[in-house]
């Protein structure tokens, strides 16, 4: 769903993507690929995307995912259903989200799964590179919480 809140990624870090890159290197996990999603403005659309992206890793028989976004308010709709769609399919899910001061306009039992890579101290977005997006920290977070849950979950 997305990278960060804004357009202040370099193009090498979308080159080195972080996510991507402790992803694709840990032994314990086979890493699939990765599932763009938009942000439709119809709510019926909204639900659909979540819906769709749900079946499709379903089909893959994929046991944990990790869903990242990149904006706020009108766009948790689809985020947080997307959540629900998937982990309803007893896949289980992690959430990185740019969040700071903004809460979620909706949620459900899979938001608290969600993890803010938010750098800044005042919780808003900045015009400094790097205080905007996930980092490699913020990516071992997120796989971590990730394994941990599947093993809850016992699909690890």
């Amino acid at each position: 769903m997305g990278i960060g809140p804004s357009t202040k990624e370099t193009s090498l870090h979308h080159f080195r993507d972080p996510l991507l890159d402790v992803l694709a290197t840990d032994p314990e996990i086979d890493f699939q690929g990765v599932i763009v999603v938009g942000t439709p403005q119809d709510n019926r659309l909204k639900n659909l995307v979540g819906f769709r992206t749900a079946v499709w890793l379903n089909a893959m028989r994929t046991d944990g995912a990790i869903i990242s976004a990149d904006g706020w308010g009108n766009s948790d709709v689809d985020y947080v259903n997307t959540m629900f769609e998937i982990g309803e399919r007893g896949i289980s899910i992690v959430g990185l989200k740019f969040m700071g001061k903004h809460k979620f306009v909706v949620e459900n039992e899979y938001t608290k799964y969600v993890l803010d890579f938010n750098k800044s101290k005042e919780g808003i977005e900045t015009e400094i590179v790097g205080e905007n997006n996930i980092d490699t920290v913020d990516a071992r977070k997120a796989l971590g919480l990730l394994k941990l849950k599947m093993r809850k979950d016992k699909k690890f």
